[in-house]
């Protein structure tokens, strides 16, 4: 096999197109692939596929992977067909994407290499420009959302991560598959009602739950296009946790200006054994507990509260689940604890989507690990200066898409 004909097979080409020369420059270590269109073979249109007269050429360069130690770029005169319909057309390169300058199989390259680095790294290892393999990375995620024929959004989550500095955040919708289905910028109701806009009435009815916090911006939205939102709305149990959490802590702060002296340093180091859930105390925890409850009454009656509620989402039934969180409230509101019975009238108002969650079995512990691997990925890039780069980057490596180009 000579090298022109070593050549086609590397780029996968056939007729009409043909190498015509390999040339070697020693000055830049550079193999000069030159492909060429048979000039006996006709035209046809990219679009409607009709014999067409050539109107010209343009030339055009795009890298390749590279020739042992050799770095390789593809040289070739592109004719474009005169269509009576679609007019000048670029023939099609079965090489490369018209978009780009790099051939399929160095994309696929760099995909590869993206899934494992960060674009500065995979820049300078190949020796690209940060725009180069950025470009390559959006082409990617393109490709996927193209073929993504069928999504999995029966069980969804939605959450908020910052994007940057400044409170900008970025709404993030997942499935219980851990795919990312879509980013939208903010935490409004516009935000969720872009994703809801982008669905089919077909995949409207088939959304079972959709596990969220009780922001007021998504469950408006969700009210609107989800016609069985009063079924599918859960409210997540790591949200409650937190909001009971901050309860109690106000409640500790105020007591510990109120506890005799010798038991304010130990009450105020005490914050993080109130915050555990009963089963991760550890022996230290419970000592600190079991002391201080004597003297930080209110701040005990508090954790008994909180925890006595993280109990409650293990019941199966609807009804005997209604019926036990109606008691905590009661028990809740006549606790005199002010930043308790804040809580306890928010859970009322919402208890609805709380005992979906429950029934269900829902939470948003998946949309929470999403949530980690974003930030890993905005430490590994040191940021991301706009959103449109941030949406791209948590598509192509929590998107579950298929990136790979067709070679």
């Amino acid at each position: 096999m000579d090298e022109l004909s070593l050549y086609e097979k590397i780029l996968s080409i056939s007729s009409p197109w043909f190498v015509e020369s390999v040339q070697l420059d020693e000055r830049d270590n550079t193999v000069h692939v030159h492909v060429e269109y048979d000039c006996d073979k006709h035209l046809t249109c990219p679009l409607c596929e009709s014999r067409c007269s050539r109107h010209d050429t343009r030339t055009r360069t795009w890298r390749h992977l590279d020739s042992c130690q050799f770095r390789t770029l593809v040289h070739a005169n592109i004719p474009r067909s005169k269509c009576r319909t679609h007019g000048v057309l670029q023939a099609d390169i079965p090489w490369a994407d018209k978009r780009s300058s790099f051939t399929l199989m160095f994309e696929a390259y760099v995909i590869s290499w993206l899934q494992e680095a960060s674009i500065n790294a995979v820049s300078k290892k190949l020796a690209l420009s940060w725009n180069a393999a950025d470009g390559i990375m959006k082409r990617a995620v393109e490709r996927g959302l193209k073929r993504r024929s069928h999504l999995h959004i029966q069980n969804l989550a939605v959450d908020e991560v910052c994007s940057k500095k400044g409170h900008e955040y970025v709404t993030i919708v997942s499935n219980d598959h851990g795919h990312v289905i879509d980013v939208q910028e903010d935490r409004k109701k516009s935000s969720l009602n872009a994703f809801f806009t982008g669905l089919s009435d077909k995949q409207i009815q088939s959304v079972e739950t959709i596990s969220m916090d009780m922001s007021p911006s998504y469950i408006y939205a969700t009210k609107e296009y989800i016609p069985h939102w009063e079924r599918a709305i859960c409210f997540d149990r790591l949200h409650v946790a937190m909001d009971l959490n901050k309860a109690l802590n106000s409640v500790r702060k105020s007591e510990a200006n109120m506890v005799a002296q010798q038991h304010k340093l130990e009450l105020h180091r005490s914050k993080f054994a109130w915050l555990r859930s009963r089963e991760n105390l550890k022996d230290i925890h419970s000592v600190q507990i079991s002391t201080l409850s004597v003297v930080a009454k209110k701040t005990a009656r508090a954790w008994a509260i909180k925890e006595y509620a993280m109990e409650l989402w293990n019941y199966d039934d609807r009804i005997w689940a209604e019926e036990a969180w109606k008691q905590w409230y009661s028990w809740a509101i006549r606790s005199r604890l002010n930043p308790i019975k804040s809580v306890a009238k928010s859970i009322k108002k919402n208890l609805w989507g709380i005992i979906n969650a429950i029934v269900n079995k829902k939470n948003n512990a998946g949309a929470e690990s999403i949530n980690s691997r974003i930030k890993m990925l905005k430490v590994k890039a040191k940021g991301f200066r706009n959103k449109a780069r941030f949406k791209a980057a948590i598509l192509f490596h929590l998107g579950g898409l298929d990136l790979m180009p067709e070679i």
